[in-house]
């Protein structure tokens, strides 16, 4: 069993175990009990009622939170020509081809995207044990696929997010810093929540919406009083 520092462990203490929080109160208590010597993200866990085994109920989508996330987002673009330009001028950090391949097949990932046109596929593709496993593997669905690289570029910079649920139906996504102000990470949250609930599989029996906790990056799991029934007249 993990061994938990005394200051997880008196956040843990004023948190509650079993208490349940409305989302701003929930927000409050992750601003409130953060002190690292770094600023922290505030991340939500959201389980779902779905069975990752079914290729049907795999919950995957984009979503280019209004409030961002409060930090630089490095982008890696595969492009030529003028579309490497364009991604250029919008703010991509990396733009290139197989110098930049042979960069990160020797172990470079200092990058947090990757876009890549349809043309640069054949040689990203051979990069996919590196950058599958790490969520970064250009991929059509999520729209890092494309050939208007610089809008892709432009809209990571402002905030969007690619979340998928993990094997246990689990969505983990940043909805921003906990300098941010409740409001905007509420926004930031209510938009999250838009975006899964649009993404609903058609097969889900019952509520889609099975629990959500908030953390910060480095604190215990908070969580929050919010089931279907709510969604509604929380959303609005």
């Amino acid at each position: 069993m993990r061994k938990r520092g005394k200051r997880y462990l008196l956040i843990r203490e004023k948190i509650g175990r079993r208490k349940e929080y409305t989302p701003l109160e929930a927000l409050k208590l992750v601003k409130e009990t953060s002190n690292c010597k770094f600023e922290e993200s505030v991340e939500v866990a959201i389980a779902l009622n779905v069975d990752s085994k079914k290729r049907g109920e795999r919950v995957r989508g984009t979503v280019i939170l209004p409030y961002g996330l409060g930090r630089k987002v490095r982008v890696v673009v595969f492009a030529a020509g003028e579309k490497a330009e364009e991604a250029r001028k919008r703010g991509a950090e990396y733009v290139g081809g197989e110098e930049i391949a042979k960069r990160i097949e020797e172990g470079w990932l200092d990058f947090d995207a990757v876009v890549s046109t349809p043309q640069m596929m054949r040689m990203v593709a051979k990069l996919g044990r590196i950058l599958g496993p790490r969520g970064l593997m250009p991929s059509p669905k999520v729209g890092t696929v494309t050939d208007d690289p610089a809008l892709v570029v432009e809209q990571l910079k402002k905030g969007k997010i690619d979340y998928r649920s993990d094997a246990g139906g689990v969505v983990h996504a940043s909805i921003g810093r906990v300098s941010f102000s409740e409001k905007f990470l509420l926004e930031n949250f209510k938009t999250l929540l838009k975006s899964l609930i649009e993404n609903k599989p058609s097969t889900v029996k019952g509520s889609y919406i099975r629990g959500v906790h908030f953390s910060s990056t480095m604190g215990p799991g908070i969580k929050v009083n919010l089931r279907d029934q709510d969604l509604e007249n929380f959303l609005v």
